[in-house]
């Protein structure tokens, strides 16, 4: 079960990835569990990504809510 913190920043990785910073602790906790993935830098920093099982988890709670 993903904690408030952890919610939140998947959304906002899914609505705005170039405003996270890539050292919040619930970064490491969405990629261990696949929800995110960090892409190598284009241009500057790495980028976090929503995988295809992070938007599943985000559709449910849509659903739900």
């Amino acid at each position: 079960m993903l904690s408030p913190h952890e919610l939140a920043t998947l959304m906002l990785v899914k609505d705005a990835p170039e405003r996270m910073e890539a050292n919040r602790l619930e970064l490491g906790a969405l990629r261990e569990l696949e929800l995110i993935v960090i892409e190598p830098p284009e241009a500057g920093l790495p980028m976090p990504r929503v995988t295809p099982r992070g938007d599943a988890v985000l559709r449910a709670i849509a659903r739900a809510g």
